[in-house]
């Protein structure tokens, strides 16, 4: 195969992975709060994994406008996953984190998450698995850059 025709392939690859991760995130959400929006999944993780943060911080870290940010943390306090505090270093600020709840919830989610993909990778070995891992890794490096 050249090294256009790898190219092709690699796009539809790609492709057909950003189909499944998206159906997979809305599963996700799902799992976490049956109302939850798969939009906001992926920033309740963030927070849930690094902890309070400014709404602006979640803005610039997903390329999101603020009028978006809001109605996420709006949808996210509206289903308890999320709480608001004063951000100590300035009383005019916000804090957003995960509740207890929410955290404990996408702790299962992850669980069962990492089981299945352990389950449909039982096949491979773990030179493979570190080996695709790293590779993945450079792939998404080399193409950190915007177009």
């Amino acid at each position: 195969m050249n090294r256009a025709d790898s190219l092709r392939q690699l796009e539809q690859e790609v492709g057909v992975l950003v189909r499944r991760v998206k159906r997979v995130i809305g599963v996700r959400a799902r799992l976490v709060h049956e109302d939850l929006q798969p939009s906001s999944y992926l920033m309740l993780s963030y927070l849930a994994e690094h902890g309070p943060t400014r709404s602006s911080v979640i803005a610039e870290i997903f390329a999101i406008d603020k009028g978006a940010i809001s109605r996420q943390v709006q949808h996210l306090l509206d289903l308890g996953l999320v709480e608001k505090s004063q951000d100590p270093e300035d009383g005019r600020a916000s804090l957003l984190s995960a509740t207890d709840d929410a955290v404990r919830r996408l702790a299962d989610v992850t669980a069962h998450r990492r089981k299945w993909l352990d389950e449909q990778l039982g096949d491979w070995s773990a030179d493979e698995l570190s080996g695709f891992v790293a590779e993945l890794g450079r792939y998404n490096q080399a193409l950190s850059q915007p177009e």
